[in-house]
């Protein structure tokens, strides 16, 4: 007789509960910094303004491709401006994905997934069932591509991220480009 292990709460409900006196020790956690802490840079981190890459003139557009294959060779990133993604919109999605983590634990637990593949999963690790150490977070997995799975609590949520991850497409299609480009490619 095969009994299921009780789900783990959420570690915003261990956070805010008055008996945490500690983190407990199933809990991936450490006070010792493993990585060095970051020294002055010497140059800053590039910065890509979009606007000149969709909408600026051949000399500009030729600028930013090159400045995009640079920041990809030496930095394997790079800062984005001017993309068109309204702050507002942003803020929006952020403010939502709180309110997933503000809802109930019942009502999370709907979005729980039992695979992981699953195209939705909440919880606070990867595979509760077979680890031995949790991560300390709760999380909200979704896939978005090429079929768009959200969960349908809190109310708004699901169009306004909807609204987002096209507008965030749009963009990284178009960075794409510019780095396929910069590489000698075609776009």
């Amino acid at each position: 007789m095969s009994t299921a292990a009780a789900p783990l709460p959420s570690i915003k409900l261990l956070a805010e509960s008055a008996d945490l006196k500690s983190i407990p020790s199933h809990y991936d956690y450490s006070t010792i910094a493993n990585e060095p802490t970051a020294s002055e840079p010497d140059d800053s981190i590039p910065i890509i303004d979009f606007s000149l890459l969709t909408s600026g003139t051949l000399y500009q557009r030729s600028k930013v491709i090159d400045d995009l294959g640079r920041a990809c060779q030496d930095w394997g990133f790079f800062m984005v401006v001017n993309h068109g993604v309204p702050e507002t919109l942003m803020k929006a999605v952020i403010g939502a994905c709180n309110d997933f983590f503000y809802l109930t634990e019942e009502e999370k637990r709907e979005f729980e997934g039992k695979d992981v593949l699953d195209p939705i999963r909440c919880g606070t690790s990867f595979n509760a069932q077979k680890e031995k150490v949790f991560f300390w977070r709760d999380f909200l997995k979704v896939l978005v591509h090429p079929q768009f799975h959200f969960p349908s609590k809190p109310l708004g949520f699901s169009e306004l991220s909807l609204e987002y991850c096209q507008r965030t497409r749009k963009v990284a299609r178009e960075l794409l480009r510019g780095v396929s480009e910069s590489l000698g490619l075609e776009d």
